[in-house]
């Protein structure tokens, strides 16, 4: 049987005990649905040698080779990870659109007395709904939490959203903070970041505002959906007002992993060269090499992220909104998010 799904919902309300991408581990690692893991009935070679016979022998060759091939794969995921699944296991299968690798699969497993379905246009459906929720306009009114490099947005994200305020943490979907030193490994592939996204705009409170960190039309290598991107251009700021050196003693213990990994911290130092001249580049490198790094954060607070800040919110002409925070020790977060939920019930 083969379900449609009407909304980016639909997965949940559906109550399925698991959903399974069959298709192949490259299609899989590009992007998948929220929950789902991969039981590929084809693997990247093998989808190849199927797909190349299709077009240059014949389609019943193809079939006929497919067939073998994801029978041998489907038998290893039986005496593999299904092997201890229930009697009323009721799982989900999709695959890229035309169901032919995740109707092979659920037919056997459905002779087996399991309750298998497919999704209706696999993975291509559901990219469509992630589509068509991105170029919608978002559904609350967005706010966006602005301020300079180290003035603890994404904590303050965080402890906003303990106060019942309605957040969404692009950094945290992108998996990067936001800067040039702001890497915390693999980021998610484009597609996958938007289905992040769409999904946390749909499941907003249209009535209520959101609270979005204040960020460029990219993060590292993820790009923001335009529209949404325009929404938060014409947002109104709550800009936060922290002055630098405790920004810079925040910076430098929050970015604990890149100062204990001096090879990184040095190649990313290298990478504003381009930037600024070599003497200033080459202090920059000494206080790395001193482990001075409150020093060092408050060097590139100075000379780098603060004038280039200053240069971006004069091209904004939205509303804007201050806070001073003097403190970024806990004591101080708690009152700045207090003082923020109270500014946001107000706008």
């Amino acid at each position: 049987m083969a379900i449609m799904l009407n909304s980016l919902h639909d997965l949940i309300r559906q109550g399925f005990d698991s959903v399974i991408d069959v298709r192949s581990p490259s299609e899989f690692a590009a992007d998948h649905l929220p929950g789902a893991i991969s039981l590929p009935v084809l693997d990247d070679e093998e989808r190849a040698r199927v797909g190349t016979i299709y077009k240059q022998v014949a389609p019943f060759e193809a079939r006929k080779l497919g067939a073998a091939l994801i029978s041998r794969n489907v038998a290893r995921h039986l005496e593999g990870p299904l092997a201890a699944m229930p009697g009323g296991w009721r799982p989900l299968l999709y695959c890229w659109r035309g169901g032919q690798r995740s109707g092979s699969m659920a037919m056997i497993l459905s002779q087996i007395g399991w309750r298998a379905e497919i999704i209706t246009g696999g993975y291509k459906a559901w990219r469509g709904l992630v589509v068509r929720a991105l170029e919608a306009v978002p559904p609350s009114r967005i706010i966006l939490l602005d301020g300079n490099t180290g003035s603890a947005k994404t904590e303050l994200l965080q402890l906003l959203a303990l106060r019942g305020i309605q957040t969404i943490d692009l950094e945290a979907m992108a998996n990067h903070r936001g800067s040039l030193f702001g890497s915390r490994g693999l980021q998610p592939s484009q597609r996958m970041f938007e289905g992040r996204i769409a999904r946390a705009l749909s499941e907003l409170d249209p009535a209520r505002p959101v609270v979005i960190e204040a960020e460029s039309s990219a993060i590292g290598q993820c790009r923001l959906p335009s529209q949404l991107w325009k929404a938060m251009c014409a947002a109104p700021r709550i800009e936060l007002d922290v002055p630098a050196h405790e920004r810079a003693r925040y910076l430098a213990s929050a970015y604990g992993d890149l100062t204990a990994d001096h090879d990184r911290l040095s190649t990313t130092i290298d990478q504003l060269r381009p930037f600024h001249p070599a003497e200033r580049v080459a202090e920059w490198h000494m206080l790395a090499r001193r482990a001075e790094y409150v020093a060092l954060s408050e060097a590139l607070i100075a000379a780098h992220y603060d004038p280039r800040y200053a240069k971006h919110r004069a091209r904004s002409g939205t509303a804007r909104h201050r806070i001073f925070v003097a403190s970024l020790d806990p004591a101080g977060l708690l009152a700045a998010a207090d003082s923020l939920a109270e500014k946001i019930q107000r706008l």
